[in-house]
Order: C-alpha cells, then structure tokens, then sequence
C-alpha cells in the first residue's frame, strides 16, 4: 500500500510539471510517436524537438506561461532617425574664417556643458600678404595725416580770436575723421572673432584644436540639449499618422515617443513623421544618441487578435523562421514557427501559428534554441 502512495505522489508531481499537450493554431497535435527523450542530458531530436533535463532548465532560467488569446493594438515597424530638436540645439560656426586660438576657459571638448553666450574659441583673421600689405601703407598714411592735421588744429587753437571760428572747427572736424579712421584700419588688422553658444547644452561634436585654420562656414562645434531629442521616422502611408496612438523605439524601453508633426510632402517616395523622445522613467537621461539608426513601433488605434508575448520569446530556426517554443512535457521543448508583429520595445503579438493554452518559453528561448 505504501508503495502505491509513494508511485501515486510520483505520477502527480511529473503530471504537475508537464505542461498541456502541444497543439497547433486548428488543434492538431504537435507530438509525434517518433521523439523519444533522450536520458544523456541536453540533445536536439531527430524531429527537432530538444530535451532538457530539469536541472539544466534551472539552470538556464527557463520561463514558461500559458498562452490566451487576447486583443492588442495593432503596431507597425518604421525606419528611423534620432535628430536634435532645432529650438534647442545649434552649429557654432566662422563668418569669415582664420586660426583657432583659445578662449579664457581654453577650448571645450565633446561632452562639455556650456551655456548661451559663452565664448567657445577665438578667431584671429589673417587676410593675404598683398591685401595686408596695403591696409599698412595705408595704415601709415593715415598717421601721417593725423599728426598734419592735429598740429594744424593747435596753431589754430594759438590763433584764435584772429581767425574764423568755423576753420577751426573744420580743423577738429578732420582730425576726428582721420582718427576713427586709422582706429578701423588698425583694428581690422588684427581683427580676432569671439566664437559663441548660440544656445545652452552640451557639445555633441568639437571639429577644432589649436592653431587650426578654419575656412568660412566651417562648422567648429555641434551643441545639443540631451534632454530634447526628436525621432524622425518615414512611412509611405499617408494615413499612418491619423491612426498612431503611441509609439516606442525597438529594443530602447526607457524611451517614450509622442508624435507631433508628420509631413505632408514626400522625400524620396516617403512622409516624414517627427516624434518628441521622452523619458519613461520622467528623467532627463535619454539612452540614445543624435544620427543614431532605430526602428519605431508605431501603435496603430485599431486592435489585433493574437497571443501576447515577451520579444525574447522569440527566436529563429535554421530556415530562419521566426519560431516559438511550446514545451509538450516535463523536458521536451518543441519549434513551432509563427507570424508576429512588434507591440513596443518588449512585446510581441502572435497572429499566426500558435494555438490557445500552450505553454510558451517567455525566458530562455535562445539558449533552447542553440542546443544541438
């Protein structure tokens, strides 16, 4: 009797741990005659299916869960762009060009927080040896028509009360003149340009090092606000951007997107769609990066009938199917390959393939699928 009790608890506790039996999506058994369970251990089987002893399954952390069906939101997967938000982001740049010397605070680097207004770098203009040449000559006349013409004003100055008011007045009157005039041409000579922040935030790129020549236009710094961000997506739907009701980027679940603006001329057969990138946790921190490639999961307003899963369920087959593991017993795992949409950055939606009530590996997926 006490051995039918303890065969009795056995049978129970194997029955506990197996899972439903493995069906397809029109309720035909996944099991065939064939699979025997390997006892060496870890082993794929001749139909595919893989063995894995339940000291190995804690091992690897396999997960399983039932799966229902259920509605989501359909979603769909849009090419992408991370770009800086143009109110709060910047290019510092020369008018006219010439060397890079530094600033009081020496010359910001890639990372640097700075402020608007801020001086960056110094440059110092250096026009051609003919040209400057010239502006010296001319330099030198100048002086000598400002010491002419201030003498003249002092002997008038002498003569006064002899000689009409208004000569002297013309007098002082050109020497003003020939004083601001040799201040500009002076000036210009060793003219140096103060390179400033035309917004506040940190430096994205720095192009420039001392002592460089820069050319006119040359972009010397790239200045962004890390905690305004744009994505930028494309889509040849027009009607996409009625029906977006959110959106999140592949594989980046800190990141929120809220669309706010969708073109309505298209770029090289495609609309442009501009998402403001926000924090999901209301931090400033956002873990992406300006020109950085990523695919938007754009929630449509319209639902789906499928199975809700995590993404990491997810695997592929040597045809590279995209497959799901339904387990069938206590260490039998079997394929099943499926048709899915992405919902956002951490789950996925199964339309086709996969029938109600299997159990589904949610965790360890891809270390099932590379045992051979």
């Amino acid at each position: 009797m006490k051995r039918i009790v303890i065969m009795s608890a056995v049978l129970a506790v194997t029955m506990a741990q197996a899972s439903p039996g493995a069906h397809g999506p029109n309720g035909e058994h996944l099991d065939t005659a064939s699979a025997t369970p390997s006892a060496a251990g870890l082993s794929r089987l001749p139909d595919g299916s893989v063995n894995v002893p339940m000291l190995s399954q804690r091992r690897l952390a396999i997960r399983t869960e039932i799966a229902l069906m259920s509605e989501a939101s359909a979603a769909t997967e849009l090419p992408a762009k991370v770009i800086a938000d143009p109110n709060a982001s910047g290019l510092v740049q020369t008018v006219v060009g010439g060397k890079i010397e530094a600033g009081a605070q020496g010359l910001p680097f890639a990372g640097k927080t700075v402020r608007k207004g801020e001086v960056l770098a110094v440059v110092a203009h250096h026009a051609e040896p003919l040209a400057l040449s010239g502006q010296r000559a001319q330099l030198a006349e100048l002086r000598g028509a400002r010491e002419i013409a201030q003498k003249r004003v002092e002997r008038l100055k002498g003569l006064e009360g002899t000689v009409p008011r208004k000569e002297i007045e013309a007098a002082q009157t050109e020497l003003a003149s020939l004083r601001a005039r040799e201040s500009a041409i002076g000036g210009g000579l060793a003219a140096k340009e103060n390179v400033v922040a035309p917004v506040s935030g940190v430096i994205a790129s720095a192009n420039v090092v001392l002592g460089q020549v820069v050319e006119s236009k040359d972009v010397l710094f790239e200045i962004t606000d890390p905690a305004k961000v744009m994505v930028e997506a494309t889509t040849a739907d027009p009607a996409l951007a009625a029906n977006v009701s959110a959106a999140t980027i592949k594989a980046t679940p800190g990141v929120r997107l809220e669309l706010i603006g969708a073109g309505r001329s298209l770029r090289d057969g495609v609309l442009p769609l501009t998402f403001k990138a926000v924090a999901s946790d209301g931090t400033q921190q956002l873990p992406i990066a300006i020109g950085q490639p990523v695919t938007v999961i754009a929630n449509s307003k319209q639902s789906v009938k499928g199975f809700v899963l995590p993404a990491q369920a997810i695997t592929r087959n040597p045809a590279n199917e995209p497959v799901v593991w339904i387990k069938s017993g206590a260490e039998r795992y079997i394929p099943q390959p499926v048709q899915y949409h992405a919902l956002d950055a951490n789950r996925i939606v199964v339309t086709k393939g996969l029938g109600d009530e299997n159990r589904v590996v949610v965790q360890g997926a891809a270390l099932i699928a590379q045992i051979r």
